[in-house]
């Protein structure tokens, strides 16, 4: 190839600084490898949707408080929770609290930036700094419950060590916490009770043991129930006695960012590369 000598000075520079990267600007596309995530939480972070359907999710929520304070026959814990009749007992109300009342979004967004996966280090250091907003409408509901004298019970699966940050993120944003008694996180012992691995139900009854439950709300089914066989069909099973409750005692935020629908659609199994992951999620697809 033979060398062409620019016409003068004024243009080599043109030209170089057309292959410089100015600061400010994003990086070329090629910087960008597919992130199996990016989609659902670019919704769950901009989308004027998202926002929509939590608050009104929490409103709808709102609603029935009333309702359900004037019907002493009304309780939303399922059968397997209820070991005390809840005639007489206190009302209270339980929510989850990661992408129910706690948004993290920003640590996804990490993960997707970072072209990481999630790991117990990181997130630690990212509860650890009690930076998560609030889910909106969920600061609302939770006060209007706390105003009526319903007590609010924040089930996790954060670890026991994560409790105090956790408690503090959450009265940052004005939830309602009178006793740090009412966060019950992974490891919360209930003498005679023991769930199989994060599910949430002794801890349920836990709650049940001394209030009336009025409404619940989550992100997944398991908020609600114990799935025994973690599999789309398990996962229907589990909630199929309780859809007329959907709505009214019962509360469902969408998450698509994470969940235990992810692992069973490839047997739970987190071991399998990401590939084999990704294809048998391409199988669970009805075209």
């Amino acid at each position: 190839m033979n060398y062409v000598r620019p016409a003068c000075p004024a243009v080599l520079a043109f030209v170089l600084l057309g292959c410089q990267t100015i600061p400010g600007t994003p990086p070329s596309a090629s910087a960008y490898p597919p992130d199996d995530n990016l989609n659902a939480l670019v919704w769950q972070q901009t989308s004027e949707d998202y926002r929509l359907i939590a608050s009104e999710t929490y409103r709808a929520a709102a609603q029935q408080l009333d309702r359900a304070l004037n019907d002493p026959a009304w309780d939303a814990l399922m059968l397997e929770d209820r070991n005390r009749p809840a005639a007489g007992l206190p009302p209270a109300v339980i929510v989850d609290v990661d992408e129910t009342v706690l948004d993290n979004s920003a640590y996804q967004a990490r993960l997707v930036r970072d072209r990481r996966a999630f790991d117990e280090f990181t997130w630690h250091n990212w509860a650890g700094e009690e930076a998560a907003t609030a889910v909106p409408g969920a600061v609302a509901f939770t006060q209007a419950a706390a105003a009526k004298g319903i007590a609010v019970y924040y089930i996790s699966n954060r670890a026991q060590d994560l409790e105090q940050v956790t408690i503090n993120n959450l009265r940052k944003l004005g939830f309602p916490i009178v006793d740090p008694s009412q966060f019950l996180g992974l490891g919360t012992v209930l003498d005679g009770c023991e769930d199989n691995g994060s599910e949430k139900g002794c801890r349920r009854r836990l709650v049940g043991r001394s209030h009336r439950v009025l409404v619940q709300v989550g992100d997944q089914v398991v908020d609600m129930v114990t799935v025994l066989a973690n599999t789309p069909e398990g996962r229907h099973q589990a909630v199929a006695p309780y859809l007329a409750w959907l709505g009214e005692r019962w509360f469902v935020l969408p998450n698509a960012t994470y969940g235990s629908w992810e692992p069973a659609l490839f047997n739970n199994d987190w071991t399998q590369s990401a590939e084999d992951r990704r294809r048998q999620k391409m199988e669970a697809l009805r075209y």
